[in-house]
């Protein structure tokens, strides 16, 4: 693979280094605070409900505002939505460096969440833009592989730097590389929405946007997909940092480590897509990521039950979750955004809406679940959260490809 994308249109394409570092901005502010969520308690003498929020109320942001994010750039260009993005990203991280107070912190995670979405969005719709529907979810495969060095190496560097120079000191690191990923997409990325969408502006457009896309039954089980394949994930997101500090005593540095074998999975998931999607097709890729999913779940559950409290037990079979998420979640999205290709952008942004927004809930539920509303001081809140969100992506994927081989 090189770093440039394959010739598909005549003109000046972005590399994959750029789409991968506008994409991993904001997953990459979302996880290197992970393994400092335990210490905020003190730090800004507040409650671990409350801290929570720094993930929950980041999610529910990117949630909402990839809403406008997506229907704008079909009307405006891909170029001038994700530089303000980014511009607000950097704000958000001024934000976060300044903050004394779990308010202030929480205003400057808000804004990080909905400037830094921009990245994601339009990663996926330049993708489309670019290429049909069986290269893009190769590409977007390809893309998204890159991408999971971000949540892989975020938890690492924000329990290093949290231990050696406090907690702080990742606000600081995420306002130098919005800067640096704001200069590079400036000089490098030119437009590449060439079709703009004449009603994808203001609230009129957006609503005729979402609701041709909402009237379509394969977009949806595309999206729903997409959504509950994620909330599995963002569920040990909000879960594990707990659930590692309390059950297992491990520290802020060593659970960062642990994750990196929930990211590679994750690499070896989108590997497999980018090399394989366009000749299994997209069908089979979903419903074979979901099935390594749910017999993920299993093997955890299988383990704390017989009682084995080791880091393993949990990061083992988490290895195995991101590779079915490495796996359906490419091809969830191409699927998605492919329904209807005039509408890239809002389909990219609808579908990362539903994601982002399944797993702020799920992740909050699991937080709450573990505050001593059921089961408390053990795992199995998590787990329970874990196994309804994998039987809702099985279904939905399915229907996914019910409905893809009826038309």
């Amino acid at each position: 693979m090189t770093n440039s994308l394959p010739s598909a249109v005549p003109e000046r394409r972005p590399t994959i280094a750029l789409l991968v570092a506008v994409s991993a901005v904001n997953p990459l502010a979302l996880n290197i605070y992970l393994p400092s969520m335990p210490t905020l308690v003190d730090i800004f003498d507040t409650t671990a409900g409350m801290v929570q929020l720094t993930l929950s109320l980041y999610l529910a942001a990117v949630a909402i505002a990839q809403i406008g994010i997506g229907p704008l750039s079909d009307r405006h260009g891909r170029r001038p939505v994700l530089m303000w993005g980014l511009g607000i990203f950097i704000i958000g991280s001024v934000v976060c460096v300044m903050a004394d107070t779990i308010e202030t912190m929480l205003i400057g995670r808000v804004l990080q969440a909905a400037g830094g979405c921009a990245g994601i969005v339009l990663g996926r719709a330049i993708v489309r833009d670019l290429f049909d529907r069986s290269q893009a979810a190769s590409m977007i495969g390809y893309v998204t592989m890159g991408l999971a060095v971000a949540p892989m190496i975020g938890p690492a560097i924000g329990g290093a730097l949290d231990e050696n120079f406090g907690w702080g000191t990742s606000s600081y690191l995420m306002v130098v590389l919005g800067i640096i990923v704001f200069v590079w997409a400036w000089f490098e990325l030119h437009e590449t929405n060439h079709n703009r969408a004449p009603g994808g502006g203001g609230l009129r457009g957006l609503v005729r946007s979402y609701g041709v896309l909402a009237r379509s039954p394969l977009f949806l089980s595309y999206a729903l997909t997409s959504a509950f394949t994620s909330a599995v994930f963002f569920s040990f997101l909000g879960g594990a940092p707990f659930i590692a500090a309390k059950l297992m005593n491990m520290t802020p540095s060593t659970y960062g480590l642990y994750f990196m074998l929930v990211a590679a999975g994750y690499i070896v998931g989108n590997w497999t897509s980018g090399r394989f999607s366009a000749r299994i097709g997209i069908g089979r890729m979903i419903n074979g990521g979901n099935i390594i999913l749910t017999l993920a779940v299993i093997a955890i559950a299988a383990a704390f039950g017989m009682g084995h409290l080791h880091p393993l037990s949990l990061f083992g079979p988490m290895f195995i979750v991101g590779v079915g998420n490495g796996m359906s979640l490419p091809n969830a999205i191409a699927g998605a955004v492919s329904v209807r290709p005039d509408l890239a952008g809002a389909a990219s942004g609808f579908t990362g809406s539903m994601q982002i927004g399944a797993g702020a809930i799920t992740s909050a539920l699991v937080g709450w679940l573990l505050t001593g509303v059921l089961w408390p001081g053990t795992i199995w809140p998590l787990v329970l959260v874990m196994a309804v969100s994998c039987c809702v992506a099985v279904a939905a994927g399915v229907a996914a490809r019910l409905l893809e081989t009826a038309e």
